[in-house]
């Protein structure tokens, strides 16, 4: 079985949606560094707290089975009911405490979904990766973990935000080319200047309503007494100031702040990815879904 297998397989059993993560959403991570432990902290808890805005402003998959789905981000909804013991916003960043060893007291307790040996893949699905390091895991006994069976069962773990030798943001959806360059900029500028005076006092149950709302409603999600198009227009001051900051230039003189562009218009619109197609599906293309392809491939 390869590894796409197992977890076919075993996702069913934990969440309605894995099989439609698996074969129904796209996204575009980016991956930073972090300097040490405490700047991991802080980059980790910025970078929870603002995932749900990253998906507002990358909202972009209102379709399914060639009909408008309900929703401006189906991908974002999907992972909200995967497996939610190896996803979401891991509120225990947000504790005390919190740093290296209990990142990882978390992802030895997921269980995991297999071993590789060789250019086998062995379903052990569902079972403990503390039992792998004691060489007691039931399904392959006298097996002891390795440095490979760690990053391996990293790589099996989902949270909005991922924790490796760097950060990887998992928030927006795919998009055009230009959302593709926007993503990057948006969270270098957010953690060069530490965008935590934003999000500082805001609660888990907050953070969890902002996750929850944003696949339906995008930046019109309600938040306190604002929207999260507030927040986003926030969140992209902060980002210019940064990247300002970082003072890299390009061949014109201009700083990386021009790659947030698409995102600027984005907030002054009000409107997301996923509404522009929703509104050329009804006014343009006569329903024809398949329009997206032809218009918007590149």
């Amino acid at each position: 079985k390869s590894r796409y297998e197992i977890m076919a397989r075993y996702m069913p059993k934990v969440g309605t949606r894995g099989l439609d993560m698996m074969f129904r959403t796209c996204t575009v991570q980016v991956n930073l560094d972090f300097a040490d432990e405490a700047d991991m902290v802080k980059k980790m808890r910025v970078s929870l707290a603002l995932q749900p805005i990253a998906t507002a402003l990358f909202a972009n998959s209102p379709f399914l089975d060639n009909n408008a789905n309900g929703l401006l981000s189906n991908r974002a909804e999907i992972w909200r009911d995967t497996d939610n013991q190896r996803s979401g916003l891991i509120p225990f960043a947000f504790e005390d405490g919190f740093g290296f060893e209990r990142y990882v007291d978390w992802a030895l307790d997921v269980p995991m979904y297999f071993v590789k040996r060789g250019d086998t893949y062995h379903d052990v699905a569902g079972q403990s990766f503390r039992d792998l390091l004691k060489g007691e895991l039931p399904s392959l006994p006298g097996e002891v973990a390795t440095l490979s069976d760690w990053n391996n069962h990293l790589t099996t773990l989902f949270p909005d935000v991922r924790l490796k030798k760097y950060i990887e943001m998992r928030g927006a959806d795919a998009g055009p080319w230009r959302s593709l360059t926007a993503l990057p900029a948006l969270w270098v500028g957010l953690l060069y200047d530490q965008a935590w005076e934003l999000v500082k006092d805001w609660t888990a149950d907050e953070r969890q309503a902002l996750r929850d709302g944003v696949p339906r409603t995008a930046l019109a999600t309600p938040f306190r007494n604002r929207t999260v198009r507030d927040i986003a227009r926030d969140m992209l001051q902060i980002s210019r100031r940064g990247l300002a900051a970082r003072n890299q230039l390009n061949s014109d003189g201009h700083d990386e702040a021009v790659h947030l562009q698409p995102l600027e218009e984005i907030v002054a619109s009000g409107q997301t990815l996923a509404e522009s197609l929703l509104h050329e599906c009804r006014t343009e293309w006569n329903g024809d879904i398949g329009e997206v392809f032809r218009r918007h491939a590149y």
